[in-house]
């Protein structure tokens, strides 16, 4: 099975050849298939003999890939879609080819240092300071935990001794997979700060809501959580607002900025973002708006000898990678064997430039304002909210729950779009997450018009 063998080298050709007309074809939307379905027509893959090279190629291509949502098509437009550049999906098989062990600079120091780069844009982005950094882990849901984690530990550090019960501050439209980090790994309680009109954490919210607590629970408070565009309706907390009420208190500012916080790349945006510069930890995922393949979550810090103290492992058979002055990957989350999930982010980066990255942020931001407009413009539509990034919430009038679901899955399997319901104040309605420079205004013109249409 190890060696390179003529008919591994037959396979190699094959499978490169279909990675390469992957990139060059227009993603086809595709759609899902029951179980059922994929045991009918793939049946048994799994079998002492093997299927053979061929066999588990063809029910591959042919069967169980077109079964998986193309999410680089242009009107995928649900949840955060991805949009990886052609240099860094090429440079994702380079990666997969190489046996990298990426979580010590030991063995994987010239991966490690290229992401490194990579972090470094990010963190001046932000307005970090100099000796900010940290590692790319495998999505936003580990780089939140991973940065509560650290916060909890410094500030455990700090008062010597632990309260009655920790607690964090977020909101509603923070991210799902925070508040079960705090509530279900972490065990820490969660302090919701009511959000203003459009849903944003303000500072004075935060104040406010603080100043009622018991003094047990305020007492228990180590961080609050700003969410830098927040997934279902893309907007910024008062970033700057919050960091002030932390600093006063002396809690940790983790700035999640995941899908949203690309727009620190785009000058129309940039403004929005105010505050991150004074964040302890921020995040935001290279396979969102940064156009790279997945799994990849930028995880950095303002201080990484923080994250280095709650995070790095101590065994024997580590102490040949845990030398003082290297920087380990591994140091700074909740992750020790780690694949380099920043290498094709880095090449893309690369390869490039920065500005091209901006303009194709820009791009998308251009076509939600504009099909915010298309809304505006149509009788059976209306549009929910100004968007602030690339997501566009609107309802369809008159429409009830059952009707958005009825669409959705007749423009899917007419392959038209994938647009899934959501629900803003309570209200089933729609969004569209533009992420692809490669959507277009007459695609969303397109999915706003099929709205119209009677749905039988």
């Amino acid at each position: 099975m190890h060696r390179f063998t003529a008919d591994e080298e037959h396979l190699s050709q094959v499978l490169a050849q279909l990675c390469l007309d992957r990139l060059a074809m227009q993603a086809p939307l595709d759609r899902p298939r029951t179980p059922e379905e994929l045991e009918k027509r793939a049946g048994q893959t799994v079998t002492a003999a093997g299927i053979g090279h061929a066999e588990a190629t063809r029910v591959w291509s042919e069967v169980l890939g077109p079964a998986c949502l193309s999410v680089d098509n242009p009107r995928y437009l649900s949840f955060i879609p991805s949009a990886p550049t052609k240099a860094a999906a090429a440079f994702d098989m380079l990666v997969g080819a190489t046996s990298m062990y990426s979580g010590s600079w030991l063995e994987g120091g010239g991966a490690v240092y290229a992401e490194n780069q990579a972090l470094r844009w990010l963190a001046d982005l932000a307005g970090l300071p100099a000796q900010a950094g940290g590692a790319f882990v495998q999505g936003g849901t580990i780089g939140n935990l991973s940065a509560l984690v650290a916060a909890r530990e410094s500030a455990l550090h700090r008062r010597g001794t632990r309260p009655a019960r920790w607690a964090v501050c977020i909101t509603e439209q923070t991210h799902s997979s925070v508040e079960h980090a705090l509530r279900i790994v972490m065990d820490v309680d969660v302090v919701v700060v009511p959000g203003d009109a459009r849903g944003r954490m303000t500072g004075t919210a935060l104040r406010d809501t603080v100043a009622g607590l018991d003094e047990t629970t305020r007492d228990g408070i180590f961080a609050v959580v700003a969410t830098a565009g927040t997934t279902n309706l893309g907007i910024v907390d008062d970033i700057a607002g919050v960091g002030d009420v932390a600093r006063e208190h002396g809690w940790w500012l983790h700035v999640d900025g995941a899908y949203g916080g690309a727009g620190l790349a785009a000058p129309s945006v940039r403004p929005l973002f105010a505050g991150t510069e004074h964040a302890d930890s921020f995040i935001v995922d290279p396979h969102k708006w940064l156009f790279a393949p997945f799994d990849s979550c930028a995880l950095i810090y303002r201080d990484p000898v923080q994250a280095r103290a709650a995070h790095t492992q101590h065994a024997s058979y580590l102490d040949p990678v845990n030398v003082e002055g290297e920087w380990n990957p591994s140091d700074f989350a909740i992750q020790l064997t780690r694949r380099a999930r920043g290498l094709p982010f880095w090449f893309s980066l690369a390869v490039h430039g920065t500005a091209a990255y901006a303009d194709a942020i820009e791009r998308t931001i251009a076509v939600a304002r504009a099909g915010a407009e298309v809304i505006r413009s149509r009788e059976h539509v209306r549009l929910l909210l100004e968007p602030e990034l690339s997501v566009v919430v609107f309802e369809r009038v008159g429409w009830e729950a059952g009707d958005y679901a009825r669409w959705s899955s007749r423009i899917l399997d007419e392959q038209v779009g994938f647009v899934t319901p959501t629900k803003h104040q309570g209200r089933v309605c729609t969004r569209f997450a533009i992420v692809n420079p490669e959507t277009t205004v007459a695609d969303l013109e397109l999915l706003v018009d099929s709205m119209a249409d009677p749905l039988g």
